[in-house]
């Protein structure tokens, strides 16, 4: 581990304490991540069950809902080898349940439209029953949304995405993330059931201010949507994931595409959204990607700032409380104000792939100039006048492809002359040329009158 200065961990201790005092939680623990490395660890309150000494890093405590994020990441890897589709139906996998016709997509989104809960008593305080007994419950005709309309939260399309995992899989869904995820991130304190040491989960009288135990079910069916136990150690390691990716699990293009805003409700899209398995929340300087967790007794919180590689974790014993999205945007804009992360050191090019040179240098859109440039990765249009970066496209096999601005996922082609040299550049009907209504080129509407 590398530290942060002292200074630093003051004021992040001072964050963690107010929080535990004004949410008047029995424990919490915390840790902030940088450079795939835990640089923080903190804890306040005594009331986990457990002696003074044990290590703060090391108790478990139920995460709740962060458990999704394990099991959307099965399904992306599914996706990845090619077993399924995320435009799949869901009955194509879980033939004859109810929302069938919803799509993988929209499951892991929570954009499907179905109800949050399952039919009976409150799943989060009652013993899990069957799969059987899941599916035979529910009821579509009962859906608050026509499908891809809004997100609405559903922890029931998580226990069924579990159970498609399993089966496509051959093997109970935990068992699943323990061999794909757990293992190769090293992850050795992330169970099923707690394992000591392990804080136990209390309510708290609103007036009296006395500790009421709270009871933890195995969930059954329902335990892919937040059965899960871990601790700040352990969720640093998949903090550092989520920031870089590992070529054991997922690669940082599909985390990538697991970040990315699929769906959001009116209100709610100025604050953040959902991507796929992935809660999106607007840190001080970009956005924060992860989850919040939350079971009766147990908080929990887990986010990741992929741009400045830093990430906050956090676990409290306690039903409320504990400011699950806000107080880990304040550790990491905190650390940031402290001790500002480096950037990656600038390194000269090697070589630049023959598609990425016939494209460098001095494009007009109309009169409108840009310089494309090459970082190593990516080639980069900026605006010369404003000095503003407009796209980016990435090298895909022989295609430019863009991967920000209006020119995303569209195709950047460059257009020969006979004898070979680059005449112009296309982009979904959008013309680049070297000069200014260049015209060699065919101009859309044609040439302006000079």
């Amino acid at each position: 581990m590398s530290p942060v200065e002292p200074l630093t961990a003051r004021r992040l201790a001072a964050l963690l304490a107010r929080d535990q005092v004004d949410g008047r939680l029995p424990s919490v623990a915390a840790g902030v991540v940088r450079d795939g490395e835990l640089a923080w660890v903190g804890s306040c309150g005594d009331a986990t069950g457990l002696e003074a000494t044990a290590d703060a890093a090391d108790v478990q405590y139920r995460i709740g809902s962060i458990t999704k994020t394990l099991v959307a990441g099965l399904v992306l890897e599914l996706r990845d080898e090619g077993r399924l589709d995320l435009n799949d139906r869901l009955d194509a996998h879980l033939p004859g349940v109810a929302y069938g016709d919803r799509t993988l997509r929209s499951l892991l989104s929570h954009s499907s439209g179905m109800h949050s809960e399952p039919v009976g008593s409150w799943w989060e305080r009652s013993p899990g029953g069957s799969f059987d007994d899941l599916v035979a419950d529910l009821d579509e005709a009962d859906a608050p949304f026509p499908a891809g309309t809004t997100y609405h939260y559903t922890n029931i399309a998580f226990g069924l995405l579990g159970e498609m995992v399993a089966r496509l899989r051959g093997a109970p869904w935990f068992d699943v993330v323990q061999e794909r995820i757990l293992t190769p991130l090293g992850m050795h304190r992330t169970s099923y059931l707690p394992s000591a040491p392990a804080a136990t989960g209390y309510s708290v009288d609103h007036f009296a201010g006395t500790l009421t135990e709270e009871p933890s079910q195995d969930t059954g069916a329902m335990a892919p949507a937040g059965q899960v136990w871990s601790t700040v150690a352990d969720l640093a390691r998949y903090a550092g994931f989520l920031v870089a990716g590992h070529p054991d699990v997922l690669a940082a293009p599909t985390l990538d595409e697991m970040a990315t805003l699929q769906s959001a409700t009116r209100t709610g899209a100025a604050g953040g959204g959902y991507g796929l398995g992935l809660r999106l929340v607007h840190g001080d300087a970009g956005t924060l990607v992860g989850h919040t967790g939350s079971m009766p007794g147990y908080l929990a919180f887990c986010f990741a700032d992929r741009s400045r590689r830093t990430a906050a974790v956090g676990l409290a014993n306690g039903t409320a409380g504990l400011r699950c999205e806000g107080l880990p945007v304040e550790l990491l804009s905190t650390l940031e104000e402290c001790e500002p992360t480096l950037p990656e050191p600038w390194r000269p090019t090697r070589a630049v792939p023959g598609r990425v040179s016939d494209v460098l240098g001095v494009w007009y859109w109309g009169n409108t100039a840009f310089g494309f440039s090459w970082n190593g990765h990516e080639v980069v249009a900026t605006g010369l006048a404003s000095g503003l970066e407009n796209y980016r496209f990435v090298l895909g096999g022989d295609r430019l492809v863009g991967t920000s601005g209006y020119h995303h996922g569209e195709r950047l082609e460059a257009v020969r002359n006979d004898d070979g040299s680059v005449s112009h550049l296309v982009c979904a009907t959008f013309v680049y040329t070297r000069t200014p209504y260049d015209p060699a080129a065919p101009i859309p509407g044609g040439h302006p009158t000079r």
